[in-house]
Protein backbone atom coordinates (compact mmCIF):
# COMPACT_ATOMS: atom_id res chain seq x y z
CA UNK A 1 0.00 0.00 0.00
CA UNK A 2 1.85 3.41 -0.94
CA UNK A 3 2.32 5.71 1.85
CA UNK A 4 -1.26 8.22 0.18
CA UNK A 5 -3.20 4.57 0.42
CA UNK A 6 -2.43 4.14 3.99
CA UNK A 7 -2.95 7.59 5.06
CA UNK A 8 -6.20 7.51 3.42
CA UNK A 9 -7.25 4.46 5.18
CA UNK A 10 -6.48 5.68 8.37
CA UNK A 11 -8.26 9.15 7.64
CA UNK A 12 -11.22 7.09 6.73
CA UNK A 13 -11.23 4.84 10.15
CA UNK A 14 -10.77 8.01 11.76
CA UNK A 15 -13.82 10.24 10.43
CA UNK A 16 -16.35 8.53 12.91
CA UNK A 17 -16.99 10.09 15.97
CA UNK A 18 -18.57 7.36 18.90
CA UNK A 19 -20.56 8.21 21.54
CA UNK A 20 -20.58 6.99 24.90
CA UNK A 21 -22.84 3.83 24.21
CA UNK A 22 -20.05 2.61 21.81
CA UNK A 23 -16.86 3.28 23.51
CA UNK A 24 -18.37 1.87 26.89
CA UNK A 25 -19.46 -1.61 24.91
CA UNK A 26 -15.28 -0.81 23.78
CA UNK A 27 -14.36 -1.03 27.05
CA UNK A 28 -16.91 -4.24 27.74
CA UNK A 29 -15.30 -5.37 24.85
CA UNK A 30 -12.01 -5.16 25.44
CA UNK A 31 -13.10 -6.16 29.26
CA UNK A 32 -13.77 -9.44 27.17
CA UNK A 33 -10.89 -9.87 25.48
CA UNK A 34 -12.58 -9.36 22.39
CA UNK A 35 -12.03 -7.38 19.05
CA UNK A 36 -14.71 -5.51 18.20
CA UNK A 37 -15.39 -4.09 14.66
CA UNK A 38 -13.77 -0.72 14.01
CA UNK A 39 -15.21 2.40 14.00
CA UNK A 40 -15.03 2.63 10.13
CA UNK A 41 -16.62 -0.58 10.13
CA UNK A 42 -19.14 0.58 12.43
CA UNK A 43 -20.24 3.78 10.77
CA UNK A 44 -20.67 1.36 7.24
CA UNK A 45 -22.83 -1.42 9.21
CA UNK A 46 -24.79 1.72 9.95
CA UNK A 47 -25.22 2.80 6.08
CA UNK A 48 -25.89 -0.40 4.92
CA UNK A 49 -28.31 -1.67 7.37
CA UNK A 50 -30.11 1.43 6.68
CA UNK A 51 -30.20 1.53 2.79
CA UNK A 52 -30.83 -2.28 2.66
CA UNK A 53 -34.29 -1.13 4.56
CA UNK A 54 -33.99 -4.76 6.34
CA UNK A 55 -37.02 -5.28 8.62
CA UNK A 56 -35.46 -8.64 9.63
CA UNK A 57 -31.34 -9.11 10.25
CA UNK A 58 -29.36 -12.09 11.90
CA UNK A 59 -25.66 -11.30 13.02
CA UNK A 60 -23.70 -14.12 13.65
CA UNK A 61 -20.77 -13.48 16.60
CA UNK A 62 -22.37 -10.88 18.65
CA UNK A 63 -19.27 -9.65 21.16
CA UNK A 64 -20.06 -6.91 23.23
CA UNK A 65 -22.85 -5.85 21.05
CA UNK A 66 -20.53 -3.14 19.06
CA UNK A 67 -21.62 -4.26 16.09
CA UNK A 68 -24.94 -5.01 16.96
CA UNK A 69 -25.82 -1.35 18.15
CA UNK A 70 -24.01 0.14 14.75
CA UNK A 71 -26.49 -2.30 12.98
CA UNK A 72 -29.92 -1.20 15.12
CA UNK A 73 -28.96 2.50 14.54
CA UNK A 74 -28.99 1.88 10.42
CA UNK A 75 -32.05 -0.55 11.40
CA UNK A 76 -35.68 0.91 11.13
CA UNK A 77 -37.99 1.09 14.46
CA UNK A 78 -39.49 -1.91 13.63
CA UNK A 79 -36.69 -4.13 12.50
CA UNK A 80 -35.54 -6.65 14.57
CA UNK A 81 -31.60 -8.30 15.19
CA UNK A 82 -30.97 -11.84 16.05
CA UNK A 83 -27.73 -11.70 17.10
CA UNK A 84 -26.26 -15.45 17.82
CA UNK A 85 -22.88 -16.29 20.52
CA UNK A 86 -21.97 -19.11 22.58
CA UNK A 87 -20.92 -17.26 24.98
CA UNK A 88 -23.48 -16.13 27.78
CA UNK A 89 -21.16 -13.30 29.23
CA UNK A 90 -20.77 -11.61 25.83
CA UNK A 91 -24.54 -11.44 25.37
CA UNK A 92 -25.19 -10.05 28.58
CA UNK A 93 -22.44 -7.49 27.97
CA UNK A 94 -24.12 -7.00 24.41
CA UNK A 95 -27.90 -6.97 26.02
CA UNK A 96 -26.22 -3.80 28.38
CA UNK A 97 -24.90 -1.85 25.23
CA UNK A 98 -28.98 -2.53 23.46
CA UNK A 99 -30.44 -1.04 26.43
CA UNK A 100 -28.12 2.04 26.40
CA UNK A 101 -28.61 2.75 22.98
CA UNK A 102 -32.37 2.79 23.70
CA UNK A 103 -33.00 -0.22 21.99
CA UNK A 104 -36.72 -1.66 23.08
CA UNK A 105 -35.94 -4.85 23.97
CA UNK A 106 -38.49 -6.35 21.80
CA UNK A 107 -36.08 -4.86 18.82
CA UNK A 108 -32.92 -7.73 19.27
CA UNK A 109 -33.07 -11.67 20.07
CA UNK A 110 -30.02 -12.36 21.64
CA UNK A 111 -29.70 -16.28 21.06
CA UNK A 112 -27.05 -18.43 23.51
CA UNK A 113 -25.51 -21.32 21.25
CA UNK A 114 -23.21 -22.29 18.97
CA UNK A 115 -24.08 -20.75 15.15
CA UNK A 116 -23.72 -24.33 13.79
CA UNK A 117 -26.36 -25.45 15.53
CA UNK A 118 -28.72 -21.99 15.67
CA UNK A 119 -28.05 -21.26 12.18
CA UNK A 120 -30.27 -24.65 10.83
CA UNK A 121 -33.47 -23.56 12.62
CA UNK A 122 -33.54 -20.18 11.29
CA UNK A 123 -36.63 -20.22 8.65
CA UNK A 124 -35.37 -19.76 5.00
CA UNK A 125 -35.50 -16.99 3.11
CA UNK A 126 -36.96 -15.16 6.12
CA UNK A 127 -34.28 -12.10 6.21
CA UNK A 128 -32.96 -9.28 4.63
CA UNK A 129 -29.23 -8.72 6.28
CA UNK A 130 -26.64 -11.59 7.71
CA UNK A 131 -23.60 -9.79 9.28
CA UNK A 132 -20.75 -12.86 10.00
CA UNK A 133 -17.70 -11.87 12.52
CA UNK A 134 -17.14 -15.07 14.30
CA UNK A 135 -14.99 -17.81 14.52
CA UNK A 136 -13.24 -17.56 10.84
CA UNK A 137 -12.74 -21.47 10.38
CA UNK A 138 -16.64 -22.10 10.42
CA UNK A 139 -17.22 -19.27 8.01
CA UNK A 140 -17.73 -21.53 4.98
CA UNK A 141 -20.72 -22.99 6.63
CA UNK A 142 -22.09 -19.74 8.27
CA UNK A 143 -22.36 -18.15 4.25
CA UNK A 144 -23.96 -21.45 3.24
CA UNK A 145 -26.65 -20.40 5.93
CA UNK A 146 -26.45 -17.01 4.81
CA UNK A 147 -27.41 -17.93 1.62
CA UNK A 148 -30.47 -20.45 2.67
CA UNK A 149 -31.41 -17.44 5.14
CA UNK A 150 -31.41 -14.68 3.20
CA UNK A 151 -34.51 -13.34 1.00
CA UNK A 152 -33.63 -12.32 -2.57
CA UNK A 153 -32.35 -8.20 -2.44
CA UNK A 154 -31.26 -9.28 0.94
CA UNK A 155 -27.57 -8.15 2.01
CA UNK A 156 -24.81 -10.56 3.27
CA UNK A 157 -21.75 -8.93 5.28
CA UNK A 158 -18.55 -10.55 6.16
CA UNK A 159 -16.24 -8.57 8.30
CA UNK A 160 -12.35 -9.18 8.51
CA UNK A 161 -12.64 -10.32 4.64
CA UNK A 162 -8.83 -9.54 3.89
CA UNK A 163 -7.39 -10.77 7.03
CA UNK A 164 -4.86 -8.40 8.11
CA UNK A 165 -4.50 -8.01 4.51
CA UNK A 166 -3.19 -11.38 3.76
CA UNK A 167 -5.47 -12.66 1.35
CA UNK A 168 -4.46 -10.93 -1.67
CA UNK A 169 -0.57 -12.64 -1.17
CA UNK A 170 -1.40 -16.03 -2.70
CA UNK A 171 2.45 -17.19 -0.97
CA UNK A 172 0.66 -16.59 2.69
CA UNK A 173 -1.33 -20.01 3.55
CA UNK A 174 -2.38 -19.36 7.44
CA UNK A 175 -5.09 -21.56 7.91
CA UNK A 176 -7.77 -18.02 8.46
CA UNK A 177 -6.31 -16.94 5.17
CA UNK A 178 -6.90 -20.20 3.00
CA UNK A 179 -10.59 -20.07 4.67
CA UNK A 180 -11.38 -16.61 3.63
CA UNK A 181 -9.83 -17.16 0.08
CA UNK A 182 -12.15 -19.65 0.23
CA UNK A 183 -14.99 -17.69 1.28
CA UNK A 184 -14.23 -15.19 -0.86
CA UNK A 185 -14.34 -17.44 -4.06
CA UNK A 186 -17.54 -18.97 -3.23
CA UNK A 187 -19.25 -15.90 -2.56
CA UNK A 188 -17.70 -14.47 -6.06
CA UNK A 189 -18.65 -17.52 -7.84
CA UNK A 190 -22.12 -18.26 -6.44
CA UNK A 191 -24.55 -17.18 -9.43
CA UNK A 192 -27.21 -15.71 -7.28
CA UNK A 193 -25.12 -13.24 -5.18
CA UNK A 194 -23.55 -10.29 -7.05
CA UNK A 195 -20.61 -8.69 -4.72
CA UNK A 196 -18.39 -6.51 -4.01
CA UNK A 197 -15.11 -5.67 -1.34
CA UNK A 198 -14.82 -2.74 0.33
CA UNK A 199 -11.47 -2.35 2.15
CA UNK A 200 -12.66 -0.66 5.39
CA UNK A 201 -11.49 -1.89 8.73
CA UNK A 202 -9.85 -5.58 7.80
CA UNK A 203 -12.28 -6.29 4.64
CA UNK A 204 -16.05 -6.15 4.35
CA UNK A 205 -17.15 -8.03 1.82
CA UNK A 206 -20.68 -7.76 0.48
CA UNK A 207 -23.01 -9.97 -1.55
CA UNK A 208 -26.79 -9.22 -2.60
CA UNK A 209 -28.82 -12.25 -3.24
CA UNK A 210 -30.59 -12.06 -6.61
Amino acid sequence: MSADKSTSWSYTEGLPIEDEVLMRARERSHELGLFPVSPGVGAALTVLAAASKAATAVEIGTGAGVSGVCLLRGLGRSSVLTTIDPDVEHLKAAREAFLESGSPANRTRTISGRAQDVLPRLTDAAYDLVFIDADKPSFPEYVDQAIRLLKSGGLLIVNDALDKDRVSDPAIREASTVVLRQVGRTIREHNQLMTAMLPTGDGLLLAVKR
